[in-house]
């Protein structure tokens, strides 16, 4: 019998290409923005509005060697930090500047070709060698996952997520930002409106008994108080879903559960700035809604409930709308909202198991969650 052909060696991998110090100057002069690690090069003009410390703060390195930055302080960024940097890798940097580069940081870089602080494990994004192919839909792949999914799940990548076969399924999973004030303001209005005639009325009457013999009457005056108290209750259920449910971690067995987790939650940590998925779609939040609205109705008077379920939407809206810009806004530094940009990225890239807060921190005080340092600033 002739032997077995020996196989055929694996295809040499492509060159990095090479850029002087004259070309990421013209790059830079443009608008990109290009930093080096090393003589190794990456572009992230197109994340610098998901930085949480700002863009002003990346752009101010554009041009510059960030390995100090990367091992702080402020803060030493996390592996997955270091990860998603190199989804941006460009190129090395070659040959001697031929000139000043912006803020003279380019010049050392000379014919430096690789970085000995760069773990080998940072150096490649190798797509084809990931456990799922991203080709086809993910839902049905990450349920075999078993215990590499939670580990999977929360290395964050930078590109989209297709999760069904059916394009018209795919469609009603996606939706744009602006869909959820579109859809759900207006009935928040007509609610208000609503109930706030039928407290008008004067006959509305709060049984405080599980019987009827003692009650009391419901005033117009307390709309307010309702409507304000349905706001802070959407907060805690914020919290409560995002902590137990969203983040509950599927048995490594269930290859059910594990999808489940996936198309609620986990694909929104893989792929945290896909922004077709960053709002619940309207037809399966209608659900949600409609489940907590008849909670109500069974627990309450009507326009009791109706007031407390209208506050709750519009904090539903104010909260989604907030986790979007967490994302995809760029906050002035010193503001609130640049404190909870910070603080959602820390949970997307480094400390996911706390940090469950989106539009405030305050059941992360209550329920003890914050973050490490979080709670370490709150010692000081």
């Amino acid at each position: 019998m002739a032997p077995a052909p020996a196989p055929a060696p694996a295809p040499a991998p492509a060159p990095a290409a090479a850029f002087s110090p004259d070309e990421v100057q013209r790059r830079l002069a443009a608008g990109a923005c290009w930093v080096r690690r090393g003589a190794r090069l990456y572009d992230l003009t197109d994340f610098v509005r998901h930085h949480p410390g700002g863009e002003q703060l990346l752009r101010a390195r554009a041009g510059q060697d960030i390995t100090a930055d990367l091992e702080g302080p402020p803060h030493r960024h996390s592996d997955n930090a270091r990860r998603w940097l190199e989804q941006y890798y460009v190129g090395e940097m070659r040959g001697e500047p031929q000139g000043s580069m912006e803020n003279g940081a380019m010049a050392a870089a000379g014919t430096q070709k690789t970085d000995p602080a760069i773990e080998p494990r940072f150096t490649v994004v190798d797509w084809d060698k990931d456990l799922v192919d991203w080709q086809k839909p993910l839902l049905w792949q990450v349920g075999s996952l078993g215990e590499k999914y939670d580990e999977w799940v929360h290395q964050p990548v930078t590109r989209p997520i297709r999760l069904f076969h059916s394009d018209l399924i795919e469609a009603l999973s996606k939706t744009v930002w602006y869909s959820v004030p579109i859809v759900w303001v207006p009935l928040m209005l007509y609610l208000s409106w609503i109930y706030y005639g039928t407290l008008a009325q004067g006959n509305v009457r709060l049984f405080t008994s599980f019987t009827t013999e003692y009650s009391v009457a419901v005033p117009k005056s307390v709309f307010p108080g309702l409507f304000v108290l349905g706001i802070v209750l959407w907060s805690l259920i914020e919290y409560l879903i995002h902590r137990f449910l969203f983040h509950m971690k599927p048995p490594s067995h269930s290859y059910y559960l594990i999808m489940l987790h996936f198309v609620m939650h986990g694909q929104h940590h893989k792929a945290p700035f896909d922004g077709s998925r960053l709002v619940f779609p309207p037809l399966p939040a209608s659900l949600v809604i409609a489940f907590f609205y008849v909670l109500l109705r069974l627990i309450l008077p009507e326009a009791v409930a109706g007031t407390v379920f209208a506050g709750g939407l519009l904090g539903y809206v104010i909260y989604d709308m907030i986790h979007y810009y967490l994302h995809f806004g760029s906050p002035h530094k010193g503001s609130y909202l640049y404190s909870m940009k910070a603080y959602h990225v820390k949970h997307h890239f480094e400390h996911q198991r706390s940090g469950f807060g989106i539009s405030s921190k305050l059941w992360d005080y209550c329920f003890h969650t914050l973050m490490p340092e979080e709670r370490h600033l709150k010692t000081q």
